[in-house]
Order: structure tokens, then sequence, then C-alpha cells
């Protein structure tokens, strides 16, 4: 490992860890064949930092890698990109198998992560372990994709439909292609199976055989492709809110019966019960009647535009319930939301749009986008949502832009070779909850 005295800045690579080659001429070809044993090289520099976690008394020391890794692993001429993590170091004499905490989103990132609420989980991990705190390619301090904010605007007096929603999105995504190929941004490099190889990447910068992997959500769908990828480079795992590799597409389905079980805690409340009687009727209700007379209202101006009209319609509204329902402590809005909807004051999906940047203009942060196009879906599995979807309470919104952008950058998905089930006999602890609106018990088991 390096040493935490390691003066800033210094680059060093994992063949460092081999001795000179005048040495070698005098050991035994076992100990050759054990220094060459990892022959991909990888350069990154190391530097002291501290941050300040949020709540926390005291400032906290760390490592900060920054690991240059291929952008696209299967083109020889590939540009390198920064991979950044930060190592905590563990306060056990004798710590395990580092710790590589893999965000959810895609998109999340691990170095933020560790400056919010989370940072309690990771003080008591370092209890057993060094942790890890990842940024993900094309995250946080490993990005270089340039937010494209493309010329497409949603329209002011129509309706945002499903067809002119997805197919504006469809066209903006196209616009943004071209915008990042002119900035030498090789967008299909950013797939769960090279940010795979960036883990097995940090592993060997840290020195070690094996690394323990904890995932939130996402988190999970990477965790799933590393121990794919590098079976026997992983020590252990904890996975919650578990989202599979051939999961990336939830089932319809499975967010109706979240519902229910919602139903099942309200009713034990009598006040809740009396505003919610059956909350399944209550957003069917608000959802179909927008499908008539979608609502209308006015985004006041901004530094980015100036006010404008919108109209907002179903599928648009069934998106920004189905992205909310991702936090339990959300569910309480939504509902309020919905109810003050029934009277026709649709102010909690008019408050969403205030938050954008600039609520009109279609924009794309890149990794997001294309780990999820990368993912892909079975067939199989697309035809069951599909099915699904014309019943469901949400449709097929839940999960935009997947399967609805599917096809516009070509060649990205990974094939169903890469969605097959993982078959391992790893450690593995699985963490679900009945009212985690987006991955759920029954997908998790």
């Amino acid at each position: 490992m390096i040493a935490s005295n390691l003066p800033a800045g210094r680059t060093v690579s994992a063949r460092s860890r081999c001795p000179p080659l005048y040495f070698l001429l005098f050991f035994v070809a076992s100990l050759i064949a054990a220094c060459t044993s990892d022959p991909v090289k990888v350069d990154y520099t190391v530097t002291n930092i501290s941050f300040k976690p949020d709540g926390a008394p005291d400032s906290v020391e760390a490592l900060q890698y920054t690991l240059e890794v291929p952008e696209n692993r299967s083109i020889d001429s590939s540009r390198t990109i920064p991979v950044t993590f930060l190592k905590v170091e563990s306060r056990s004499e004798d710590p395990v198998s580092p710790i590589i905490y893999l965000a959810g989103g895609p998109g999340g990132s691990g170095i933020t992560a560790a400056t919010d609420r989370r940072w309690p989980l990771f003080e008591r991990l370092r209890e057993v372990a060094d942790v890890i705190l990842l940024d993900q390619r094309g995250t946080g301090r490993s990005n270089t994709i340039p937010e494209c904010r493309s010329s497409v605007l949603l329209p002011e007096y129509k309706p945002t439909t499903r067809k002119r929603y997805i197919n504006l999105y469809r066209e903006a995504l196209k616009e943004c292609l071209e915008f990042w190929s002119r900035r030498q941004v090789d967008i299909t490099g950013y797939t769960s199976w090279e940010s795979a190889a960036d883990i097995d990447a940090v592993r060997r910068a840290l020195g070690t055989d094996k690394v323990n992997l904890p995932g939130i959500s996402y988190g999970t769908h990477l965790a799933l492709a590393t121990l794919k990828r590098y079976p026997d480079h992983i020590d252990r795992l904890v996975m919650a809110s578990s989202e599979g590799l051939d999961q990336t597409v939830k089932l319809p389905k499975l967010t109706d019966a979240y519902f229910r079980r919602l139903q099942q805690v309200i009713d034990n409340d009598s006040v809740a019960r009396s505003h919610y009687p059956v909350i399944s009727s209550m957003l069917r209700n608000v959802l179909e009647r927008a499908e008539d007379h979608p609502p209308v209202f006015q985004v006041p101006a901004s530094e980015e535009h100036a006010a404008f009209t919108y109209t907002m319609g179903k599928f648009e509204m069934q998106r920004i319930t189905g992205y909310q329902l991702g936090d339990p402590g959300d569910i309480s809005s939504i509902l309020e939301g919905y109810l003050e909807s029934q009277q026709d004051n649709y102010n909690w999906f008019r408050v969403y749009k205030y938050y954008q940047e600039n609520p009109r203009a279609i924009s794309f942060r890149g990794m997001p986008v294309v780990m999820e196009l990368a993912s892909g879906i079975s067939q199989e599995r697309l035809q069951l949502v599909r099915r699904q979807a014309e019943t469901a309470t949400l449709g097929d919104a839940l999960n935009f832009p997947m399967p609805h952008l599917r096809g516009v950058i070509p060649g990205i998905e990974l094939g169903d070779w890469y969605r097959e089930p993982v078959s391992s006999g790893r450690p593995a602890l699985f963490i679900s909850g009945t009212l985690d609106g987006r991955t759920y018990p029954e997908a998790t088991r």
C-alpha cells in the first residue's frame, strides 16, 4: 500500500511493487512470475487532503487517489480519463479487505456521500477496514463529460404526452451525442462493464488482492457487474435496495404492489386514513383527469430563462411521481401533492419545475443516461414491462429514460450475456425495505 506520508502529487504505478530488473537476475522464476502476474499498468497520483463531514465535530484526514484509466478499454487509442477516490484509513490494527462504497443513481458521488448524512456509516466501517469513497467514472471528481443543454425545448402550450415527450428527448440525445463527440468524449465508454474495470484498477492501486463492495440501488448493479468480471477479487458484498443486472427497467406491477403496502401503513393511522382512504384511486383519478385536461401553470423567470406558460401531460406527471418514490421521506409530500391536485391545485408539480435550471431545455449529464441505456433490457423482460405498463398506475414512466431512449446510441447496449444472473459463493447481505418505492423486496428476492 502507499504510505500516508507519500509526497503530494507523486506518480506511481502498480508495477512499482516489483524490484528493478537487475535484482530479478538473482531470483528464481517463481518470483519473476509473482511480479509480472498483474501486467496492466495503473498510473495514479496521491495527495493528502482533509474534509469536513456534515454534522461531524472534526475534519477527517484522507488520501486522494486519482487514477488515469482508458475511457474505452476496447479501443487501443482511447484517451485516458481520471477516476478519483478517497481512502480513509481504518482504525483497526488488523483491517480486513478495503471497503469500496458504490453510490447509486447512476450518477451519485461516493465522495459527496461522505460529506452528507452517510458519514456515520463510513465512520463505523473504519473500525474494520480502510474505507474507499469512489467517484465512479463520469461522476463528481471523476467527471470530464460536459453537461449538454440541447436546443430542443419542451413545448409551452402542448401537453407533454408520452409520445411527444419521448420523441423530444430522443431528438435531444442525438444532438448531445454530436456535442460530446466534438469534445472528444467517447460516450460509449460509460458502461457498467467499464466501470467494473475501474474498480479493479482501484484494487490494484491499493495493492490488495480482494475488496469488499457495499452498494446502494445502482451501486448494487455495479457490484454485481464487478463480481461477474472479477470473481476472484471480491471478498464480500452488501446490497442495499438491490438492482439486478436485468433489473435496470423496473416492473410496473411492483410499483402497484408498493402502493398497496403503503396503503396498509396508512390504514393503521386513523388520521392518515381519513385523508387517504384509497391512495391508488386518488393517484389514478388525478392522472386520468390530467390526460383529458392537462394542468397549465406559469413558471416564473430566473437567471436562466424568462417566465413562460407550461402544460404538463400525464406521462410527465407519472415520471415526476416515480422519480420521487425513491426516498420514503418524500412519501408524505407526494400524497399531499396529489390530494391538492384533486382540487385542481397542481402546485406540487409546479414546484418540481421551479428547481430545474431551465425547465424547457432538455439537457443530459452524460453518465447517468448512458449507463442505463448500456445495461439495457432483455427482450423477454421488455415484453413483460410493456404488458404490465398498460394497466399500471404509473405506466412505464417510472423507468424513463429506459427503454424509451433505447437505440439512440448505436451499439451501446451490453448483450444478454451481461444480464445473465451472477452465481457466486461470496458472502452477501441483501437489505430491502417495504417502503422503498423503486427497488422492491420482490426484486431483491
